[in-house]
């Protein structure tokens, strides 16, 4: 939907004042609904024109355009309008500096200015095309002339080339002569102009194909540089795969072949449907419309759809929030659909130009079977009826191109029959048992699963056969967490499965890698990536919803009913294992066990193990680092550990006590300290620090301790050389009352460092040992020796300052975490085993944040046990275990008064 009537929202998006309609009235017809250009062009041919004349009309024209774009008018007509404008403003500034002066030049519009497609701030290209004894006097009226249009502010590109230099520069260099090609003239002599575009014609140089192949190896990189996705949450409308770009390749290879740029000319060449004709001028239309929007908006060429602009855009579209989804939301789901039915159409266009100009087409084709055959290495349909008579081959085609690597894909006319059949994938299509043994097959085929899969995704055949997948096609999420939409997030989690199934790839995750090829069913847990997302959208617990899809989805495709609960489990439970290891405390076997207790057996635990790396790696590339891959690995080892234990038989404290002291006792044998020092080291740590703390742990503590000079330092700190479980470990010894955590998470946030976790625990004498986990912002532990020692001189400085000022942190905030500001929430539950609270916040990410919840803890004279710190986009879900600092747990009116303290404090102005 686009709103084509003028309303007040589009006007107050784009702060339409008086003085600009005054401007835009000044060159429109008296309903104010087009350019008058007849007025226009008169006022541009009266004497005395100047910079402050021409200043003022191209004001008023942009003004108008403006306008016009408020009103509705079409982006087609916009482009145009625009491009007329500055035909006659640059026209006028030739006749005023040029003409008279040098004769015989002639003024070329080339690249977007020559298709006539130019946007509010897109670039003014030019080519002031001389003859060969011309060069030595254009120098002066030249310079004149694109003075006064950098004057005018106008985004100028220009060459001066005569005719034998543009050949040789398009010659050496594709994107000149793609550039030349859609060349026009403004003013000269037409014979110049006609005898450039011979000498860059493809008899002269760049054949047909050896254009095609090099724009088509153009496009490849192209669509590379953007993760061959269109589905990034923030994508260039005119780069990304399905964007702009797609569309002028098509327009380039047809100018180069059949020599001319309108694409309806494709439709007599048999080459486009009328409807496909359609969707593509559809499409073009859609996505000028929003980069006109980009450039009004920010006032210069920007072509990235950013968070900062999409809400704006879907008002000024007219979208409305919904109970279903928010209007931005609609608007990018709109966008992100209308790039992938541009994808299949450039796919296919380009197959057809790759058949036409590449290939032979009197070669003979293959025969595979009585519905395909191969012809010049592609998968073909053998008649044009062959779906209607057989739809079943809309899945076999998948199969074939798993069992046929050797093909270089589906050919265009077998693509253009997808589309036009995909209305027989039916119930009753989706109920056949032959379809449901084709679908399983490409889940459970050796090689080509992910591609396939996404190739169904790309042709709409996949959203036809699972219609609630159909629902999440193009579906966004907005928020910083998820990088890519629904259906993309969902391939890529199949695809990080996929490659835990092939031992070329065991180097990258050799645990996954192991599990996963020791899988009785591979397939399931590929199912379970399918489904785990995909009731995202309808209201509810989309794990509970996709987990009952999933089930039903199984057991008709005839699974038992052991493999369909699992895949249920599985999508039920996708988010359990990620969130116990990122917001509890994982060195308390009580989490251990009861986590383990919803495993319940060490095939779900792998399973579940799985799942979770390939989806939180699929969610955001910004996310993975070897901190989590550590944390998820831990919790795994732990809970294998508790399974084969048995879960009626947990450890108990005296046991792990013992246990934990003879491993760190047996780590300390490796080093030269003996048993007195180890003991005397010992007898600061209590009970509960051997419980808390892991055998490596106690080992690095011990040695901290033993080899300090001084019987009880007054502040000690120091920082794990090698990588710490994937993130660098900085220890802090201090009173137990001193403001440590305050003062370390400032300073850690002042150097652009992110907190992984926290743990304070209690030693003897009232001091603590305060434990963090640090990351760069790359995600990885800190290397350079000259970082560690930084980091050490400000904590010890921060540590040691008497005054109780908190470091100040002053980075701000990135740009896309203000988009989405984040209530504050607070809530209390009762740990009572371990006689702690534990306080979960929820709060909008920002530097410094950390160390503003320790200041207010502390006011309040509450001790940290363990923190937990996890961000998720622009939200902090920051889990803290709690006590007061007389080792009690918080009562309910603690509670309160804390809740109130934090949520003050964190929504300060500037918070």
């Amino acid at each position: 939907m686009l709103v084509t009537a003028k309303n007040a929202a589009a006007e107050e998006t784009l702060s339409q004042s008086a003085e600009h309609l005054r401007l835009a009235a000044d060159v429109m017809t008296g309903n104010l609904d087009e350019i008058d250009w007849p007025k226009l062009e008169s006022r541009l041919a009266e004497p005395g024109l100047d910079l402050t004349v021409l200043r003022h009309i191209l004001a008023s024209g942009n003004a108008a355009l403006t306008l016009q774009f408020t009103h509705g008018a079409t982006a087609g007509r916009l482009v145009a309008d625009r491009t007329k404008l500055i035909d006659l403003i640059l026209l006028a500034a030739w006749r005023m500096h040029v003409e008279h002066r040098l004769k015989g030049a002639a003024l070329i519009a080339v690249g977007g200015y020559g298709r006539g497609e130019l946007l509010p701030k897109s670039d003014i290209d030019l080519l002031i095309l001389l003859d060969d004894h011309q060069h030595a006097r254009a120098e002066e009226p030249i310079s004149d002339f694109l003075t006064l249009l950098w004057d005018l502010g106008l985004d100028i590109g220009h060459s001066t080339r005569n005719v034998d230099e543009c050949k040789q520069q398009a010659h050496d260099d594709i994107s000149v002569v793609t550039s030349l090609m859609e060349s026009r003239l403004l003013t000269g002599p037409e014979n110049v102009f006609d005898q450039m575009q011979r000498a860059i014609g493809p008899d002269e140089i760049w054949s047909t194909r050896s254009y095609f192949e090099a724009k088509l190896k153009e496009q490849h990189a192209r669509h590379a540089r953007y993760n061959d996705t269109a589905n990034n949450l923030e994508p260039n409308v005119k780069g990304t795969p399905g964007g702009l770009r797609d569309i002028q390749m098509i327009v380039w290879v047809t100018k180069r072949h059949f020599g001319t740029s309108k694409l309806n000319e494709l439709v007599e060449h048999d080459f486009l449907t009328p409807g496909q004709l359609r969707l593509l001028q559809q499409g073009r239309e859609f996505l000028w419309r929003i980069r006109f929007a980009l450039h009004t908006l920010t006032g210069r060429h920007e072509d990235r759809l950013l968070f900062d602009y999409q809400s704006r855009i879907a008002k000024l579209f007219g979208y409305k929030d919904a109970s279903y989804m928010l209007a931005v939301e609609q608007l990018m789901q709109r966008y992100y659909r209308t790039v992938m039915d541009l994808s299949r159409l450039n796919e296919m266009l380009l197959q057809l130009f790759q058949e036409a100009i590449l290939m032979n087409p009197n070669v003979a084709a293959e025969p595979l079977n009585e519905r395909f055959q191969i012809k010049n290495g592609f998968l073909q349909i053998v008649a044009a009826d062959t779906l209607e008579e057989h739809p079943s081959a809309m899945l076999e085609m998948f199969v074939l191109l798993q069992q046929h690597p050797e093909l270089k894909g589906v050919s265009a006319t077998t693509i253009s029959a997808i589309k036009r059949s995909l209305h027989l994938v039916d119930d009753g299509f989706r109920q056949d048992p032959r379809n449901h043994e084709l679908f399983l097959s490409i889940l459970r085929a050796p090689a080509g699963v992910t591609h396939e899969l996404r190739r169904m995704n790309l042709y709409g055949v996949l959203g036809r056969y699972i219609p609630a997948f159909g629902r999440i096609v193009g579906r966004m999420q907005y928020d910083l967490f998820h990088a890519y939409t629904v259906d993309a997030h969902t391939l890529f989690v199949v695809s990080n499965l996929r490659r835990f199934a092939l031992p070329r790839f065991d180097h990258e995750f050799p645990l996954c890698s192991e599990l996963m090829q020791g899988l009785p069913s591979a397939d399931i847990v590929y199912l379970a990536g399918l489904f785990h997302d995909i009731a995202k959208g309808r209201g509810g617990d989309h794990s509970e919803l996709g987990a009952v899809d999933a089930e039903a989805f199984c057991l008709e495709h005839g699974m038992s009913r052991y493999d369909a609960r699992l895949v249920a489990w599985l999508v039920r439970n996708h988010l359990t294992l990620s969130l116990t290891a990122q917001k509890k405390d994982i060195g308390d076997p009580e989490v251990i066990r009861e986590f383990a207790a919803i495993v319940g057996d060490q095939t779900h635990l792998e399973y579940l193990y799985l799942l979770t790396v390939a989806d939180v790696r699929a969610t955001n590339p910004e996310l993975w680092n070897s901190w989590r891959e550590q944390l998820f690995e831990g919790l795994y080892s732990l809970t294998r550990q508790a399974l084969r234990r048995g879960l009626e038989n947990p450890i108990d404290k005296e046991e792990l006590l013992l246990q934990r002291r003879e491993d760190a006792r047996f780590l300390l044998a490796q080093t030269k300290l003996g048993d007195a020092a180890i003991d005397a080291a010992w007898s600061n740590f209590t009970d509960e620090y051997f419980i808390r703390c892991r055998p490596d742990e106690i080992a690095s503590h011990t040695r901290l301790f033993a080899e300090s000079q001084v019987d009880r330092p007054q502040v000690m700190v120091d920082l794990m050389r090698q990588a710490y479980h994937g993130g660098t470990a900085v220890f802090l010894f201090s009173p137990q009352d001193y403001y440590s955590f305050a003062a370390a998470t400032g300073v850690f946030d002042e150097l652009g460092l992110n907190i992984a976790d926290a743990r304070i625990v209690p030693l003897h004498n009232n001091w603590s040992l305060a434990t963090f986990v640090v990351l760069e912002q790359t995600g990885g532990p800190i290397a350079d020796p000259l970082r560690l020692e930084q980091i050490k001189s400000r904590l010890i400085h921060a540590l040691t300052t008497l005054a109780d000022a908190p470091v100040q942190v002053s980075r701000r905030a990135p740009r896309q975490v203000r988009m989405f500001p984040t209530e504050t929430i607070v809530a209390f539950s009762q740990d009572s085993k371990n006689g702690r609270t534990v306080m979960e916040l929820v709060a909008g990410d920002r530097p410094g944040l950390l160390s503003e919840v320790g200041q207010v803890l502390r006011a309040n004279e509450i001790t940290i046990q363990t923190a937990k710190i996890l961000t998720i986009g622009a939200r902090a879900e920051d889990v803290f275990y709690i006590m007061h600092e007389d080792g009690r747990p918080l009562d309910a009116a603690e509670c309160e008064r804390l809740e109130q303290a934090l949520t003050e404090a964190l929504s300060q102005p500037g918070n």
